[in-house]
């Protein structure tokens, strides 16, 4: 498997999972993700993708400044709803990094390390996400401003072309340059942009 080279430099999310150390998983638990796990479960990158990644980034550092973020003891509240745009699309992201489901995620063992109940949908937040932590109540709302990193205008031009597979060898190739270059100019360039990535405590 080929990723784009940028893909590994983008800032990795590092996190400890008690089920994980509890079973002998991961030493001690801790677990290290890259951009490129969110790409594997997604199938795909893009700007939406690069956004949840550092959108969960950005409210893991602020909840847990001086401490590994705990992986299954993070609330997550979206503002949209589950059907809406690509909401569901970030969830998932997001679950990946938080352990964070509904109601299909691991029950528990003897009480322990349940998963479900952590994630809604359609809640009244100033943000697009808000994650909480369930042993404090301490909480981070993050919102990604994309529109402030506009992709190339060829991108738009060459899209229909794409998407009718009409296109040249020479167009699909500018086309997906063009695409992962808005990615990586979000996921390097903006990774700690207040601007981009907007949190509040």
């Amino acid at each position: 498997m080929k990723f784009p080279e940028f893909f590994a430099s983008a800032p990795q999310i590092t996190v400890r999972d008690p089920l994980a150390r509890f079973l002998g998983a991961a030493e001690e638990g801790v677990i290290e993700y890259g951009y490129g796990d969110a790409v594997k479960l997604a199938g795909h990158s893009c700007p939406t993708i690069a956004a949840a990644y550092l959108m969960t980034r950005a409210a893991l550092r602020a909840l847990y400044a001086d401490t590994l973020p705990e992986r299954g003891g993070i609330r997550v509240e979206l503002r949209d709803s589950m059907l809406a745009g690509v909401t569901g699309v970030i969830a998932n992201v997001v679950s990946l990094f938080t352990g964070a489901t509904q109601d299909t995620g691991f029950k528990g063992i003897a009480g322990r390390f349940d998963r479900r109940g952590l994630l809604f949908f359609g809640v009244d937040i100033p943000g697009q996400i808000r994650f909480t932590r369930v042993d404090s109540g301490a909480a981070a709302t993050v919102v990604a401003h994309l529109e402030r990193v506009p992709g190339d205008p060829r991108i738009a031009a060459l899209m229909p072309f794409c998407v009718a597979g009409t296109a040249t060898d020479a167009q699909a190739a500018l086309f997906q340059a063009l695409w992962q270059d808005r990615v990586r100019t979000i996921l390097i360039d903006h990774a700690d942009d207040p601007k981009i990535i907007a949190v509040q405590h």
